[in-house]
């Protein structure tokens, strides 16, 4: 009689948590700074500011990689925006928007950063004049963004830096999918900002797990904030009415090692964070 000896079991072993990180001004990097040693993602805001751009920017990019010392995570920076748009059809307009986003890009390259949020041009989707469909235009207005960004695009490439074009008013993924996809570059990406899919939730959008599934593989940085569905509140997680077990869910389903920036006042991060970590979905 053969005895069959039991052979131990092949446990999976439980991946680790996502490791959060967060946007802030340089100003708040002293305070922060033992939290960043942890190797968390990093996004610096000081680029959305033109007193920034238009004074001696390389020297404060050198007084920020002093102060980082040896931090590491990865870095990346929120780029200009306050009156630009990449869908800019006359010229002289497009031009202010390169030598800003470009600026933008020898600002993250005098850092070491290696993305750059900017912003979708898309308003909310079905409105009679910004449908953003095949049969209202949408080939054509991905033609004039591209016409904006292709200088834009070739920099990104050349410093290392990838561009992260985030939702901002947009109420369907669709449009800004299609635009990211048709640059066909890993230097172009999708940045979720949950907050404002929420937002457009509340308007007849889908919710932000929606979002981040729909974006797939194109997905590289999200901006975590939380709101009430009624106004852009960047409240600390837990605070308002995002959903975030799914918005999670749906991350560890979608794969992928893309940053997770929480975009809520640096004083608020650790608080932020705890909410998370207590719920088991992030560290």
């Amino acid at each position: 009689m053969t005895t069959l000896h039991p052979t131990a079991l092949s446990i999976p072993p439980v991946p680790a948590l996502p490791l959060l990180g967060a946007a802030m001004p340089s100003s708040a990097l002293p305070s922060q700074r033992d939290w960043l040693q942890a190797g968390r993602d990093l996004e610096l805001q000081d680029a959305v500011s033109h007193l920034v751009l238009d004074a001696d920017w390389q020297a404060h990019a050198a007084r920020i990689r002093a102060d980082l010392g040896e931090y590491p995570g990865r870095l990346g920076i929120h780029g200009p925006f306050w009156g630009l748009t990449v869908m800019a059809s006359d010229p002289a307009v497009r031009a202010v928007t390169v030598a800003r986003l470009q600026r933008g890009l020898e600002f993250a390259a005098a850092l070491g950063a290696t993305h750059m949020v900017i912003h979708s041009p898309f308003d909310f989707f079905g409105h009679p004049l910004v449908a953003h469909t095949s049969s209202t235009g949408l080939g054509d207005q991905i033609g004039v963004v591209h016409d904006t960004l292709r200088e834009v695009v070739a920099l990104a490439q050349s410093v290392g830096c990838t561009l992260m074009m985030e939702n901002i008013r947009d109420l369907n993924p669709a449009p800004l999918l299609a635009l990211v996809r048709s640059f066909g570059s890993e230097s172009v990406r999708v940045s979720i900002d949950v907050g404002h899919a929420h937002l457009m939730q509340s308007r007849g959008g889908p919710s932000p797990d929606h979002w981040i599934v729909e974006a797939g593989e194109l997905l590289g940085h999200l901006h975590l904030q939380d709101n009430d569905g009624m106004l852009d509140r960047h409240w600390r997680p837990g605070q308002g009415t995002i959903h975030w077990p799914a918005v999670f869910r749906a991350l560890r389903d979608v794969g992928g090692e893309p940053r997770l920036i929480l975009e809520i006042p640096p004083g608020e991060i650790e608080a932020g964070i705890r909410f998370l970590s207590k719920a088991d979905l992030a560290r």
